[in-house]
């Protein structure tokens, strides 16, 4: 694993080239209107279906969600209200992993997403093959991935974690005497590592979003709002996250909005994120944390470019045409081999309720 904050994204050119498209994708996408938001909303309450958003994806599909009966929350609770739901049609707003986690949660739901072709860049910078060897290569480490992958790595692991119950899973199995094998974000590895101390070895990889995070520009905005904190998402470099005044996932950071005390708020987070957060508190000012600095280049520029592919467009193509080409299949075998470590995470999540 590299030790430097620069360019993980640049250096992998299969990461690269689906950036590309998906920015493409974005330049060239149709504004969407207030009618098409009405006919889309109009045919999600007319069908058996359910709409679970990402806090990442665009404002209006977040409120589409919500006036529908549905969702907006991390990749996880998406999955699981989506299992809980009567629905028969479950729309995933997201990317494709949650679109795969979705569908092995609820295997007998028709699971939908606005377009498959919305990736990950975690997703992409841990292809099977590839982590297959690694994991070979060192077998007699735990296999701990984030939710962040495939069904097929996760088939390939011992534990999945989202992002907000990671510490916890490896700081158990750290005082069960396990070594880790991590990935794929090697920023929240590296987060894990020093918080537990646990044996950890990291997959390299990264989030097209969060890597680009710098302190180029920080201190000069934080003179211009003095009183604002300062909230970094794990998948962030380290010169980020020792800045930070809260350090989470999205919905740990949507909380710590609420509880400091401060009057505004730095996020280092896709800013998608603020349409809730702003509702979490509504009397405080929210502010894009700067990316690359003010003479820089960004490839996301705090917006996950797969993320922005969840269009009102293309969801109502869903709702009218079901489109084979956006129907999410996982494998059987696949699917059953990746539910046994998200159950064994389920269930440790549980226990820590009771």
């Amino acid at each position: 694993m590299t030790d430097t904050t620069e360019d993980y994204i640049a250096s992998r050119s299969n990461v690269r080239t689906y950036l590309k498209q998906a920015l493409l994708d974005q330049q060239n996408s149709i504004v969407d209107d207030e009618a098409l938001y009405g006919r889309v909303k109009e045919a999600l309450l007319q069908t058996d279906t359910t709409l679970v958003a990402h806090y990442y994806v665009d404002s209006k599909l977040q409120k589409l969600a919500e006036e529908t009966g549905g969702i907006v929350s991390d990749s996880l609770e998406m999955a699981r209200f989506g299992a809980n739901s009567t629905a028969r049609n479950l729309i995933v707003a997201g990317v494709s992993f949650m679109g795969e986690t979705a569908k092995i949660l609820s295997p007998e739901k028709n699971v939908w997403m606005p377009t498959l072709e919305a990736t990950c860049s975690l997703d992409l910078g841990c292809p099977i093959e590839e982590f297959g060897v690694f994991c070979d290569e060192n077998a007699d480490r735990t296999v701990v991935v984030y939710a962040n992958t495939s069904a097929a790595v996760k088939a390939r692991a011992d534990w999945v974690v989202t992002s907000s119950i990671a510490i916890d899973v490896v700081d158990y199995l750290d005082r069960n005497g396990e070594k880790i094998l991590w990935a794929p974000d090697r920023y929240l590895g590296r987060y894990i590592q020093k918080q537990t101390g646990a044996d950890m070895l990291l997959w390299d990889s990264a989030c097209v979003v969060h890597e680009e995070f710098r302190m180029n520009d920080l201190e000069a905005l934080r003179r211009l709002h003095p009183d604002a904190g300062l909230l970094v998402h794990p998948e962030s470099p380290e010169e980020m996250i020792s800045e930070a005044d809260a350090v989470g996932s999205t919905s740990q950071l949507i909380a710590a909005a609420v509880s400091l005390p401060n009057p505004e708020y730095i996020v280092a987070t896709d800013k998608g994120i603020f349409y809730k957060m702003q509702q979490a508190v509504p009397g405080k000012r929210l502010i894009e944390a700067p990316t690359r600095g003010a003479g820089g280049s960004c490839q996301s520029c705090a917006r996950c470019p797969w993320m922005a592919m969840n269009q009102l467009s293309r969801l109502l193509r869903v709702l009218t045409d079901w489109p084979g080409a956006c129907e999410v299949l996982v494998d059987e075998r696949l699917a059953e081999a990746a539910l046994r470590p998200l159950n064994r995470m389920l269930a440790f999540k549980q226990s820590q309720r009771s």
